[in-house]
């Protein structure tokens, strides 16, 4: 799969379990620091968490392999699939150096009115910006 986006994580300490790898709950807050600068990189100014944003309907992630305080990782992130409401994004968290990933997060999106807090169409244009993004 090709990834046009790639975001550097610092695992942090208080990330590490008593097993000594990083606690799986913290897998997604690696996968929501990576998603939030992919839309911000992608969508520019035009994703707002007051107006018109992206609320989170589903997350699934499979771990592989763990990983430790010493690790150096990078999440991957592509939006695979784009709907009326929705979007489906895949994230991998890779370790420097090897190829497959240790754990691959799968998550849908669904575009939300933050006023009326309800689900709403995404905007033509973040179609066509996601879309070009990732052709890129």
């Amino acid at each position: 799969m090709n990834f046009k986006h790639k975001l550097p994580i610092q695992i942090r300490f208080n990330d590490i379990d008593l097993a000594g790898h990083v606690y799986n709950a913290v897998y997604q807050e690696y996968f929501d620091l990576a998603r939030v600068d992919y839309f911000s990189k992608s969508l520019g100014n035009s994703l707002s968490w007051v107006k018109t944003g992206l609320v989170i309907a589903s997350i699934h992630i499979d771990y592989s392999t763990s990983i430790v305080l010493t690790d150096k990782v990078e999440i991957k992130s592509k939006v695979s699939s784009l709907g009326n409401k929705s979007l489906e994004m895949i994230q991998e968290i890779t370790k420097e150096g090897e190829t497959e990933p240790a754990a691959v997060g799968k998550t849908v999106l669904v575009c939300f009115d933050m006023p009326t807090r309800t689900s709403v169409e995404i905007p033509e244009s973040w179609k066509e910006k996601i879309t070009l993004f990732e052709e890129n």
